[in-house]
């Protein structure tokens, strides 16, 4: 138990002296998650006015909240995740299982019709510490939110999906370059080195 306290402790020492914790908490973002869908957005103009977006295991909202501000009024936002999520303007917030048969129904009604545009997917698995473990956890909830994407998007529609380098990840890779007209992947700055996550962005969905 003592050695579990002092894990904890540095990782709250860690977690609070973070910059981009710091910085989303001064600019008001719920997540400095935030950061790396912003980094991405700006290197490849993900986001514009007018969108229809889905965020899949949205919760606590921060890219939810930076999708909203990026697709304005004339665009929408809806969140899924399990968890409760708290009212943000601008985001319709969903709580259930993307992954049940009614999900695309739910969105459809969100979005009154409008088709897709744009599905997010910043999930990742609670960690044992175990990284085999782990990685077979992220590719299983990225190929959950696959699923959805083929299903959700429109033609030309794009994708950005976390995933953990391991095995099965050149197969997802290779997977979403048959579906999608590009594919890259991208490491933003906010993600900690030593943390295996890279998001894959698949653009241009062609059914």
């Amino acid at each position: 138990m003592p050695k579990r306290r002092k894990s904890s402790a540095a990782w709250l020492r860690e977690h609070f002296s973070d910059p981009y914790v710091q910085r989303a908490q001064a600019e008001g973002w719920r997540s400095r998650a935030v950061f790396k869908l912003q980094e991405i957005d700006e290197r490849d103009h993900l986001l514009r006015p007018g969108q229809q977006v889905v965020d899949l295991g949205a919760a606590p909202g921060g890219w939810s909240q930076y999708a909203a501000r990026k697709v304005g009024g004339e665009g929408r936002v809806v969140a899924f995740d399990l968890l409760p999520i708290p009212p943000l303007p601008g985001v319709i917030c969903l709580q259930g299982d993307f992954r049940e048969s009614q999900a695309l129904e739910a969105v459809a009604a969100a979005l009154a019709g409008r088709s897709v545009d744009v599905v997010l997917s910043d999930m990742a698995p609670n960690t044992s510490g175990v990284e085999a473990v782990d990685q077979i956890r992220s590719l299983a909830l990225a190929e959950a939110a696959e699923a959805f994407a083929l299903d959700a998007l429109r033609p030309g529609g794009d994708f950005l999906v976390k995933l953990f380098q391991g095995p099965g990840f050149d197969d997802f890779v290779r997977r979403m370059r048959g579906r999608f007209g590009k594919v890259v992947v991208r490491k933003p700055k906010a993600s900690r080195e030593r943390s295996p996550e890279v998001y894959l962005l698949a653009r241009n969905y062609a059914l």
